[in-house]
Order: C-alpha cells, then sequence, then structure tokens
C-alpha cells in the first residue's frame, strides 16, 4: 500500500524556524518530496547541520485540527524520517484526526427506537 500524507516539516533552530513541507510515507515511516518554504539549501545549507540547531517536529493537519509529532534527521544522508514507535502512535492520532466530524457539525440524529408491538389477549 502507498500511502503519503502530506506534512509541514520545522527545523526548530535557536533563534528562527525554517518551514517545510514534505510527504510521510505511513509504511516506512520516511519522509519524501522536502520543500523548504523561504530557504535556499543550496546557499544556507541544511538546516540540522547549522551550529544553533535544536530539534525538528513535523505537523499533519485535516481543516484547523493538528497533530505534532517528532522527526529524525539523518545529518549524513540529509533526509528525515520518524520512527517506527512514533509512527505506530502517528497513525492512532492521525485515524482520529481524519474521522473527527468537521467543526461545528451536528451530531447525527438517532432514528428514534421502535416500539415492540402490544399483545393482546385472546378469548378462548
Amino acid at each position: 500500500m502507498d500511502l503519503q500524507l502530506p506534512i509541514r516539516i520545522h527545523d526548530e533552530l535557536t533563534d528562527e524556524v525554517i518551514e517545510a513541507t514534505g510527504l510521510l510515507d505511513l509504511a516506512s515511516g520516511d519522509i519524501r518530496d522536502v520543500k523548504y518554504v523561504d530557504y535556499d539549501l543550496a546557499e544556507d545549507g541544511f538546516p540540522a547541520d547549522s551550529e544553533d540547531y535544536e530539534f525538528t517536529c513535523g505537523t499533519l493537519s485535516n481543516g484547523s485540527k493538528e497533530v505534532e509529532f517528532r522527526i529524525e534527521v539523518d545529518r549524513m544522508g540529509r533526509r528525515y524520517s520518524i520512527t517506527p514507535d512514533e509512527l505506530l502512535e502517528l497513525k492512532g492520532r492521525a485515524a482520529k484526526l481524519f474521522t473527527a466530524p468537521p467543526p461545528g457539525a451536528q451530531p447525527a440524529a438517532k432514528a428514534p427506537a421502535k416500539k415492540a408491538p402490544r399483545k393482546t389477549a385472546t378469548k378462548r
């Protein structure tokens, strides 16, 4: 199965946050097609190589609801991924996120319960 979800990536540095987008492969935990927002990778270098790099996290969103998760960074390969444990937890959280009704939606009305037919006494 090839299920990939669009995510936002946040490389946290001491005084700034470098944002990017990517696709999270829910089968492997790999993050592909990373595109930085207002950041020149060739000129500024890989964010995790910066001296003031702190950590990287990701955000999966559905409308106004978001789920945040930890991202592992491979500095040598310049790649992002999430651990198997984090992936398993994220799948559960994502399932809740995507199956929740949209904000302001009215709960489905329950059908009225059917009454059992009345038994009448028969004369013998």
